[in-house]
């Protein structure tokens, strides 16, 4: 079982698919961590299925998932979890506008329990059109006034937590990848941020959209919807019952259901 696995949505990326394996291996593995990449093709329609099956061919540590239409970045992002096999699971772009080394001081912080989730932050150094900072800016403010999230970044891929956490988001419904640390938080994992790296793309262009500037009204029903999932959450955890006539405190049924 490897320690990490990178779990990486593509959508017509067949220019930057090989330099990302390449700055994974170099970035990531080469620095001691035993990482799984896992890119899930979302039904790519230019050569980047041709071009993941060579690489995948090349190196036994890549996994391709196929889907044969695009259903969007979160359920990718979900498909891709499901198949993940790893204490802790990361998440990165497709479009190399992500550094993967940045993954490794992640992971350290998330390995020393620092925190559940490290999420990272784009906001000193975005290499991003003006459009889609002021869309991040707007998203960033509506989400603190609708859901109390203060997270800066909270659409920066570039993230690593346990996977325990990863594997309970709801990303089965459109448009959640963004909330992520929202999420987390809400089931009781523990969240910090860190400055990464960010570059412009230089090849191939945008497939997910700009942000809550251009999804406009999605955007507010996406806040909504989440909004209402975070008033009517419970938490499941649970307490076994320990058999009569047994001391509580040395049974070792008495087990505690949680994350």
């Amino acid at each position: 079982m490897p320690e990490l696995c990178i779990v990486i949505p593509a959508l017509n990326e067949q220019d930057n698919v090989g330099p990302l394996v390449e700055q994974v291996e170099s970035g990531i593995r080469a620095q001691g961590v035993d990482a799984q990449l896992i890119i899930v093709d979302d039904g790519s329609t230019d050569a980047t299925p041709q071009r993941l099956a060579e690489l995948s061919a090349r190196h036994a540590w890549l996994l391709v998932l196929r889907r044969e239409a695009a259903r969007g970045q979160s359920a990718a992002m979900r498909a891709g979890i499901a198949a993940a096999d790893a204490p802790y699971i990361a998440t990165l772009d497709a479009d190399l506008q992500n550094d993967p080394a940045d993954l490794v001081a992640m992971l350290r912080r998330v390995r020393d329990g620092e925190a559940d989730l490290v999420q990272g932050d784009r906001s000193r150094a975005r290499q991003d059109a003006l459009v889609r900072k002021i869309g991040s800016l707007i998203g960033r403010k509506a989400r603190l006034w609708v859901l109390g999230d203060s997270v800066r970044d909270t659409g920066c891929s570039a993230r690593v937590m346990r996977a325990a956490y990863a594997k309970a988001l709801p990303l089965q419904f459109k448009g959640m990848h963004r909330f992520i640390p929202a999420f987390t938080r809400l089931i009781g994992g523990r969240i910090t941020e860190m400055p990464v790296t960010h570059r412009p793309r230089v090849a191939g262009t945008s497939k997910y959209g700009l942000g809550l500037l251009s999804r406009g009204p999605a955007g507010l029903y996406d806040l909504i919807a989440v909004r209402w999932m975070v008033k009517r959450y419970r938490d499941c955890a649970v307490q076994q019952t320990p058999a009569p006539g047994t001391d509580p405190g040395t049974n070792p049924s008495a087990t505690e259901a949680r994350l």
